[in-house]
């Protein structure tokens, strides 16, 4: 399986467009021990051809040209045939307004959340001018389901959803009733022949068993690294919510959580960073802490393959 980390950071990128922190101001001028990123993206392929995408960034233009994997190989021919949403986050989901020029793609998504982008918002509409154009997908926890095209061509890939209790964003209108609880956020877990098993959990407020669980067999883990306290932002701000209000597990904590895994799971990354977290600064006692737990700190255009 390939792997492309197309971008690292939380919504707002970094360095962020209204943010003069220490982080971001200090990257702007070049004093910083550590690089820009754009907002979490992945692409996976189990062959180097066919590519599924994990989410739809705002930045996702950027990052294709960014990419020559992901560059069009004809005349309205991209190697692109799908995307998998783990959440209707605008930095989750903006970036399928980006593929709107009439290539067939297959959305997967919660039942949820495809009746909040299709019956809600009324730009989504673009995505469906002709037939085919994109084909909404529903996709329930429990068993894992083969990545399909547009005209149902097997990608190779299968992605295992588990369901994560959460909230919605605060634009759906829906109410809460008519929505399930459980599908506003998703970790996804991506698999191809002969077994490699990608976890991508880029929010999570909570470490259950059976999350866990599945996260062992894993051979790379990329985790929610939004912020490393709970009170960052009311450190760097004055005010604001805490990580876990927001649906976060702060990195400090993922260290102890986590540090039995270990033996189990491949390579580890955080990854959804947050403009003011300290790890994105590489000579940060934080990031010294990260790196010495034995775990990454994703960056941009990382390329992998297992």
């Amino acid at each position: 399986m390939r792997i492309q980390i197309l971008g690292s950071a939380a919504g707002g990128r970094f360095p962020q467009w209204n943010c003069g922190c220490g982080n971001c101001a200090g990257v702007r001028q070049h004093k910083f021990s550590g690089k820009a990123r754009t907002q979490a993206q992945l692409a996976l392929s189990a062959d180097g051809s066919s590519w599924f995408l994990a989410g739809a960034s705002p930045d996702l233009a950027f990052q294709i040209e960014s990419s020559p994997a992901l560059h069009p190989r004809a005349l309205r021919d991209s190697p692109i045939a799908g995307v998998v949403l783990s959440s209707c986050d605008l930095d989750h989901v903006v970036g399928l307004l980006l593929l709107r020029e009439l290539q067939p793609l297959r959305v997967y998504a919660t039942a949820s959340i495809l009746r909040i982008l299709r019956e809600e918002n009324s730009m989504f509409g673009m995505l469906n001018r002709v037939e085919p154009q994109v084909l909404w997908t529903p996709m329930n926890s429990g068993a894992p389901f083969p990545l399909l095209s547009a005209n149902g061509t097997d990608s190779g890939l299968r992605c295992d959803v588990h369901n994560l209790s959460g909230r919605y964003p605060k634009y759906v209108k829906t109410e809460a009733a008519n929505l399930a609880p459980d599908e506003a956020t998703a970790a996804l877990f991506f698999e191809s022949s002969p077994g490699k098993r990608v976890a991508y959990v880029p929010a999570v407020g909570h470490l259950s068993d059976t999350l866990l669980q599945k996260i062992h067999r894993a051979d790379l883990l990329l985790f929610d690294g939004t912020f490393w306290s709970d009170d960052e932002l009311q450190r760097v701000q004055g005010s604001g919510e805490t990580a876990h209000q927001m649906g976060h597990i702060p990195v400090e904590e993922s260290l102890l959580l986590l540090k039995n895994i270990s033996s189990k799971v491949g390579r580890k990354m955080f990854i959804h960073l947050n403009n003011t977290n300290p790890i994105l600064n590489q000579a940060s006692p934080e990031y010294r802490a990260v790196r010495q737990a034995g775990w990454e700190v994703a960056e941009d255009n990382w390329q992998l393959e297992l």
